[in-house]
């Protein structure tokens, strides 16, 4: 029987992270110089406070057009509820976590801190080596 690896052994540790405090306006600009289409908000101990995505970042662009006000903090335009993982679980039960909703990573947070982030291509690339499908 194969023993399943675990969430922590294939998250991604270095990650591009927003502070709840930052103005917007920079926020976009972290995004697009790292070309990433979302980042968790964390607060100055690491505890996940909340994730941004370019959705959110449009209605903030549209708004600030509008009023003409770019200096709102990033915590103005987050989602609060973010659906997590735990690095502990093991990678099938992370794949099934993945097939039941929309989303397409997960941050992952142990003990309300963010310690990674996992991906759809995570998942599959640690299943494809779990069963020696990886080229």
């Amino acid at each position: 029987m194969t023993t399943l690896s675990l969430v922590s052994d294939h998250m991604a540790r270095h990650l591009v992270t927003l502070s709840p405090d930052q103005e917007i306006n920079n926020a976009m600009h972290v995004l697009l110089k790292h070309g990433v289409s979302g980042a968790p908000v964390v607060d100055g101990e690491a505890r996940l406070v909340g994730i941004l995505t370019e959705k959110d970042c449009l209605r903030a662009a549209l708004e600030a057009s509008y009023y003409r006000d770019w200096g709102k903090p990033v915590s103005a335009y987050m989602q609060r509820d973010v659906a997590t993982i735990e690095p502990d679980i093991d990678i099938l039960a992370a794949c099934q976590t993945l097939l039941d909703g929309p989303y397409r990573r997960f941050p992952v947070v142990d003990d309300g801190r963010l310690v990674g982030l996992i991906s759809r291509t995570d998942v599959l690339r640690a299943l494809a080596d779990t069963w020696g499908m990886s080229g």
